[in-house]
């Protein structure tokens, strides 16, 4: 699914879905459409997984991480390469999109929400790569966020490439509490404002 504003874009973006919601959840709906209207042609895709689960309407795991690897990279290898490539995900989208990073002709990453632990696992990191990323990984976290909170977060001393932007008392959808005076809605909105800053400059 290809989502232009009827322009020229100035940069190209692959955008994976998170492990329970597919490629036209409202989370993606918004990202892809700020994105369009930011001058980026984006691309959403679903997994094998999901797209089984769109067919039949039973819900099924993700597939294995290889599987998962394969199909973004098929999904990749068909974007034109006449203006920059970005690869983007939420959640365990933004999870294979980083580990695809060093891999493939791209120029960065974006993580909506990165599952840097499963939930009540904390101790099960999945950072190891993001210690041997060569290229940017932008990752936007809920300072709330029950698979990597703030505090968990800053005590893994990531990489200076893989910076990480924290939304006060969102949580892994970047949901806040009302307290917080901003709603979901409007942090999607700044990280993608801040992903089109990025890409432009």
């Amino acid at each position: 699914m290809k989502l232009t504003n009827g322009e020229r874009s100035i940069a190209s973006i692959v955008l994976a879905h998170g492990a329970g919601a597919p490629m036209d959840s409202e989370f993606m709906q918004e990202v892809a459409i700020n994105l369009s209207q930011g001058g980026v042609e984006v691309t959403r895709f679903e997994f094998p997984y999901m797209q089984a689960r769109r067919d039949t309407g039973k819900r099924r795991p993700p597939d294995p991480m290889e599987k998962l690897l394969a199909s973004y990279k098929e999904i990749v290898a068909d974007i034109p390469k006449d203006k920059p490539i970005y690869l983007a995900g939420k959640s365990m989208g933004g999870r294979v999109a980083s580990m695809l990073l060093n891999e493939l002709d791209v120029v960065a990453g974006f993580a909506f929400g990165y599952p840097f632990h499963p939930i009540g696992k904390p101790t099960s990191l999945r950072v190891s790569h993001l210690m041997e990323l060569t290229k940017p990984l932008y990752i936007y976290q809920g300072t709330r966020d029950k698979l990597g909170s703030q505090p968990e977060v800053r005590s893994y001393l990531l990489p200076e490439n893989v910076q990480v932007a924290w939304f006060e008392s969102a949580d892994h959808d970047l949901k806040p509490l009302k307290r917080s005076g901003f709603t979901q809605r409007e942090y999607i909105h700044l990280a993608v404002a801040d992903m089109l800053d990025k890409i432009v400059n």
